[in-house]
């Protein structure tokens, strides 16, 4: 009676082990049919086509969370370019990549008395007391990342968090770790607490990563984005020493992590195409997309559309200028890899979806 007991039980235990197994494979398929879906060069734009025309005479001001950040620099120059394209004056303020710079950027803002500004990366919970003071100065907000979540807000009071959805930015980086390393990512986590966007991202990827029975998530770093250039090569170097070549794969909130990383990678004798692949979900900077290119020391980024993104910043302040409510304006979300990179507007250094849309802007302004 105990060996029929035995027996059963072994058989049991086995067919866990074969149902483990076989369940492998298809995370791994789903993940390289997701990737695949991510990197169609097919992107079109999604956003409105009608709206209020341009209310003249209005002056803004855009502030960048940090302007050696890709990112925000990015839209800013897009935010300059379509305020130019709508009749309005413009100025930026740069926060310096600290929430001390950041709020002292605001107050300088709100000091101007500007019609509207656009908070470019700055964090909403952080800086809220600083967006409520300009929402009763009659100023209107309107985020760029400034959340996890695209769209209005009203604690603080925002017209609309412009962005991508960020776990899907996430779910991006890590499923392609997970396709490309056909189930077996070793991987190491890269964050800021600074930003509840980018825990929002990281706690995304490293769900995903630990649902792959044969990945393992290393470890998760906490790196201020203010700090990367002084902090990330000390870090590279722990890194390798604690975990050698078992780290095959990096997964980060923000490109700029990577610029920093080569002189590291390159002195341990690791050779820019080869591990640890390093991926990005966010922001799909001009030096990412030069690396990818030549395949040296990053492998790919979830780039956002930051002139898109620019320009919709700038349509959301007219829509509430002219006391309009905000309309949902979704962003793609798009994969580059050394296969895709010149693709959709890679050649450029940057994901700029058909240009079409600044025409449809620019019709809906009354300036077409």
């Amino acid at each position: 009676m105990k060996k029929s007991i035995i027996l059963a039980a072994s058989v049991a235990a086995s067919a866990t082990l074969v149902a483990s197994a076989q369940a492998a494979p298809s995370i791994v398929a789903q993940a390289k049919a997701y990737v695949a879906k991510a990197t169609n060069p097919a992107v079109t734009y999604a956003g409105p086509t009608t709206g209020p025309k341009a209310v003249p005479h209005k002056f803004i001001v855009y502030i960048s969370s940090n302007q050696s950040n890709g990112g925000a620099r990015g839209v800013g120059k897009a935010v300059r370019e379509a305020a130019k394209a709508i009749g309005w004056r413009f100025r930026l303020l740069d926060g310096k990549g600290t929430a001390a710079g950041q709020n002292a950027a605001l107050q300088e803002a709100i000091a101007l008395h500007p019609a509207g500004i656009v908070l470019g990366g700055l964090d909403a919970t952080q800086s809220a007391p600083f967006i409520e003071q300009a929402d009763k100065a009659g100023i209107k907000v309107v985020g760029w990342n400034i959340s996890p979540h695209p769209g209005p807000m009203s604690k603080p009071s925002v017209v609309y968090n412009v962005a991508q959805d960020p776990l899907d930015v996430a779910k991006a980086a890590a499923l392609y770790a997970i396709a490309r390393s056909d189930g077996h990512a070793q991987v190491v986590i890269f964050t800021t607490s600074e930003f509840s966007i980018a825990l929002a991202k990281s706690n995304r990827m490293a769900k995903i990563i630990r649902e792959c029975p044969g990945c393992k998530v290393l470890k998760i770093e906490n790196v201020p984005l203010s700090g990367t250039a002084t902090r990330m090569p000390q870090v590279t170097t722990a890194l390798l020493s604690k975990f050698g070549k078992r780290w095959n794969y990096s997964l980060a909130i923000n490109d700029l992590y990577y610029d920093y990383m080569a002189p590291g990678l390159s002195a341990a004798g690791h050779k820019g195409d080869g591990a640890p692949y390093n991926i990005s979900a966010g922001d799909g900077s001009k030096s990412a997309f030069q690396r990818i290119r030549s395949k040296q020391y990053q492998t790919a980024t979830v780039a956002a559309p930051l002139e898109l993104e620019g320009w919709q910043c700038v349509d959301q302040l007219n829509r509430a200028f002219a006391g309009k409510p905000a309309v949902a304006e979704p962003d793609p979300v798009h994969l580059f890899t050394p296969e895709n990179v010149d693709q959709d507007g890679g050649k450029q250094d940057l994901f700029n979806p058909p240009d079409g849309y600044k025409k449809v802007f620019l019709k809906i302004w009354g300036k077409g």
